[in-house]
């Protein structure tokens, strides 16, 4: 349990640092000459959407990680932590095949501020963290109580943390290589996910 809490925690602060979804924000906000206060609060809508949908994910997966703990005997003792470092040496392997999407080349300006915000919505919506569901599936056989606070944690970290990014950003207050971070991101993602799995192998 406490290897699972504290991989979620981890991963939780790693999304809300990377800066794949907010920096795209803020790019189109400096775009649309948007203040600081409409950027962060674009960023919270586009956030929340984001947040919601992983967690729904999340869900599906609580349910189908209980149902598979009560029917399969060795599901929280092997199979469960083997999905985890498997996810864990995918994302390290994605990091070579990367591919960048720039989210605010593809949301044309011009538009409306209604119509960029259902745009961002729409874009966050349907790119739930695929990193953290490993751990809501392994949640739903520790219990509700523990896909409760892993969401909860989940979605305080994520949004807390890209309304302080686009903030700081935003006033140019650190300089740093975000094309670099963000790059580097599946290669930490992947070492959480495979850390946590070893560790669950020795705790179950």
């Amino acid at each position: 349990m406490f290897s699972i809490v504290t991989g979620s925690f981890l991963i939780s602060l790693l999304h809300a640092l990377i800066p794949n979804h907010w920096l795209p924000i803020l790019a189109i906000g400096r775009r649309e000459n948007w203040s600081l206060p409409e950027t962060t609060r674009v960023t919270l809508i586009a956030g929340f959407a984001h947040v919601f949908s992983t967690v729904v994910v999340g869900l599906i997966l609580a349910v189908i990680g209980n149902e598979l703990s009560a029917h399969l005997e060795h599901f929280t003792r092997f199979i469960g932590p083997s999905l985890l470092i498997l996810m864990g040496f995918y994302f390290i392997r994605q990091h070579y095949r990367h591919h960048h999407f720039h989210l605010e080349e593809g949301i044309a300006s011009g538009r409306s501020k209604k119509a960029i915000i259902l745009a961002l919505v729409m874009a966050m919506s349907l790119s739930p963290c695929m990193e953290i569901e490993g751990y809501f599936l392994l949640a739903g056989n520790l219990g509700w109580y523990y896909f409760g606070l892993i969401a909860l944690m989940y979605a305080i970290i994520t949004l807390v943390g890209m309304a302080i990014w686009i903030r700081i950003v935003y006033k140019g207050l650190i300089k740093l290589n975000w094309h670099r971070l963000e790059h580097n991101a599946g290669i930490i993602t992947g070492v959480i996910l495979i850390a946590t799995g070893i560790v669950s192998f020795f705790i179950y």
